[in-house]
C-alpha cells in the first residue's frame, strides 16, 4: 500500500492516536506517498467535467491537504486559487509542492466549519476530506460553503459508489470504521475518520436544505458497475442567485 518513502507502521500508529489536526501535521511530510492522497486520475476527471461549467474567476480547495486540488483549480480559475486546511503541517508541504505560489495562489489555515471568508469564490472543490466530518456536522459545513460562494457559484466533489456487501472492500471499510469507533470510545482526543458515514442520499438532502440545487454527473473514465450505475460521480451543487442559506438549528 505504501511506497518506501511513505510512513512506517509506527508512524501511522502514532498518527492514529493523535487528534485529527496533529495527526496530519505528523503525516504531512510523507502524505503524498500514501494511498490517502487523491489519485491523479480522479483529479483529472473532475477537472475535465468542470470545464464546461466555467469559466471561473476565483476557486477554493476545501481541506486542501498538500494541495492536490490546487492543480485542478489552477486550470479552471482565471484570477486566484486558495487552499484552506487546519493542519499547519499539510499547508507547509503544499507551499513547497506548488513552487509557483504567488499573487494568484494563497494558503490559509482555517477550519472548514468556520471558514474565514466572505462570498469570494465562484468554485469550491474538495477531495477526500468528508470522512473527517460526523453526519451531524454536515448542515453547518454546507452552510459555510454556501456562505463563501458568490451567487451562482458551484461546490463540486467526487463520490465513489459504495462497495457491495459481496466484495472484500465492503468488509474492509466496515471493519475500519468499527475499529475507529472503538478507538474513539477508549482514547482521547478522538480521530474522526469514517469511510461509511458520508452517504450520498443524506448528503444530497443536506445540500438541498442548505439551499443548493444539485446535479450528479457520471465520471465516465471510471466506467459503470454491473447494474449500470457509475462507479464515480461528481456532485455539483449550485448556489442560487441571490440566495441566502437557512440558519442551522
Amino acid at each position: 500500500m505504501f511506497s518506501p518513502e511513505g510512513p512506517t507502521l509506527r508512524e501511522l500508529a502514532v498518527q492514529a492516536l493523535s487528534s485529527v489536526e496533529h495527526g496530519y501535521d505528523l503525516l504531512a511530510p510523507k502524505f503524498d506517498h500514501t494511498p490517502f492522497r487523491t489519485p491523479e486520475a480522479v483529479l483529472e476527471a473532475v477537472a475535465k467535467a468542470l470545464v464546461p461549467l466555467g469559466p471561473f474567476d476565483d476557486g477554493l480547495d476545501l481541506c486542501c491537504g498538500t494541495g492536490a486540488g490546487i492543480d485542478v483549480l489552477a486550470g479552471l480559475c482565471r484570477h486566484s486559487v486558495t487552499g484552506v486546511d487546519f493542519s499547519a503541517g499539510m499547508l507547509d508541504v503544499a507551499r513547497r509542492r506548488v513552487p509557483s505560489a504567488g499573487p494568484g495562489v494563497a494558503w490559509v489555515r482555517g477550519d472548514a466549519r468556520a471558514l474565514p471568508f466572505t462570498a469570494a469564490f465562484d468554485l469550491v472543490v474538495s477531495f477526500g476530506a468528508f470522512g473527517h466530518f460526523l453526519p451531524r456536522e454536515l448542515p453547518g459545513l454546507f452552510t459555510q460553503v454556501h456562505s463563501v460562494l458568490r451567487p451562482g457559484g458551484r461546490f463540486a466533489f467526487p463520490v465513489l459508489a459504495p462497495p457491495r456487501p459481496s466484495g472484500p472492500a465492503f468488509w474492509t471499510l466496515l471493519g475500519f470504521d468499527a475499529v475507529m469507533r472503538v478507538r474513539n470510545a477508549l482514547w482521547r482526543p478522538p480521530f474522526v475518520m469514517y469511510y461509511r458515514a458520508f452517504r450520498l442520499g443524506d448528503v444530497l438532502g443536506e445540500l438541498a436544505r442548505a439551499d443548493f440545487t444539485v446535479e450528479l454527473r457520471a465520471l465516465p473514465e471510471f466506467g459503470r458497475r454491473g447494474d449500470g450505475s457509475p462507479r464515480v460521480r461528481l456532485v455539483v451543487a449550485r448556489r442560487a442567485d441571490g440566495a441566502t442559506p437557512p440558519p442551522v438549528a
